[in-house]
């Protein structure tokens, strides 16, 4: 029968079955051979082994519609960011990472800005103004004050969403309010650090009912950028879009060049300030991968 698998631990995957029942498989051994890795969200056909005991062997991965490599999961609607306006500071830099990680996914994102119970509401209008212009839907939420859940959860609604983001950000208490079964341990933030503790260990999909599914991933605190051309960078940030073709010099990578409009629109405020910073940073990391690429090569 088919399936769809919302977990995967130490080479066992749970798989929930057109009969509405939970099994827990095996994958046939030709999967490591040929190299092919399952994922949470991939839809499969099953061989039940064990009805009463709710056994069986995963035998096929059918097409996937799309596969996310950080994190890893399969058959993707969008993207849910959740970042925290305050407690710990959101590292901006990272969450621009994740953002470009999507675009060259090709996955819609919202950003769900947390703790809004913590910060005035000139804050919260700032954070909102510079990601409005990047972002599918930027949402504001506070989890202790039950405000902005409604919201989310139509956001959510009849998609297949990935909810990402840092530890200590309040990632689990919004899967909490969202579908309570899901009974996640919720992370105190360290006072020392600044940093919540990891509490998810193992990406998992949940049914929110009509026809909604929520993957759950792990926190993250560091993401690389994607192998991608330097120049081709500028494309995966979308403010940068509306000004492409009418800077002086063809190709300019809006960095050093004279007569570069996107560095004009920086100027007048169209632009966030730490947008256009980490865009030049990861654009940095990127030339430097090539450097010592080519540097290889050579040798």
């Amino acid at each position: 029968m088919k399936g769809k698998i919302v977990k995967g631990i130490a080479g066992f995957y749970y798989i929930w079955c057109e009969d509405d029942k939970l099994y827990e498989c095996k994958a046939k051994g030709s999967f490591r051979k040929d190299g092919v890795k399952p994922l949470v969200g991939d839809n499969v056909d099953v061989q039940v082994l064990d009805q009463e005991k709710k056994l069986g062997n995963m035998e096929a991965i059918l097409p996937r519609t799309n596969e996310l490599i950080r994190p890893a999961v399969a058959n993707v609607d969008q993207a849910l960011i959740v970042f925290a306006m305050a407690n710990p500071m959101p590292n901006l830099n990272l969450l621009d990472r994740f953002l470009v990680m999507m675009e060259w996914q090709k996955v819609e994102t919202v950003i769900c800005f947390s703790k809004q119970d913590m910060v005035s509401l000139h804050e919260e209008e700032k954070f909102k103004e510079i990601y409005e212009k990047c972002a599918n839907r930027v949402l504001t939420i506070s989890n202790t004050e039950n405000i902005g859940i409604e919201n989310v959860r139509e956001c959510l609604r009849g998609k297949t969403t990935v909810l990402a983001g840092p530890s200590g950000v309040g990632k689990s208490s919004l899967l909490n309010r969202l579908y309570p079964e899901a009974a996640s341990a919720t992370g105190s933030v360290s006072e020392k650090i600044g940093r919540g503790r990891h509490t998810t260990r193992h990406s998992e999909l949940f049914f929110l009912g009509d026809h909604t599914f929520l993957f759950d991933t792990p926190g993250f605190s560091s993401l690389k950028p994607p192998e991608v051309d330097k120049q081709e960078l500028r494309q995966y940030f979308t403010e940068f879009l509306p000004y492409e073709g009418r800077c002086r010099y063809l190709g300019c990578s809006h960095i050093h060049e004279p007569g570069c409009v996107v560095k004009e629109a920086l100027e007048r405020g169209e632009i966030g300030k730490s947008r256009y910073e980490n865009y030049v940073q990861i654009y940095n990391e990127l030339a430097e991968f090539e450097r010592r690429r080519n540097w290889r090569n050579r040798k």
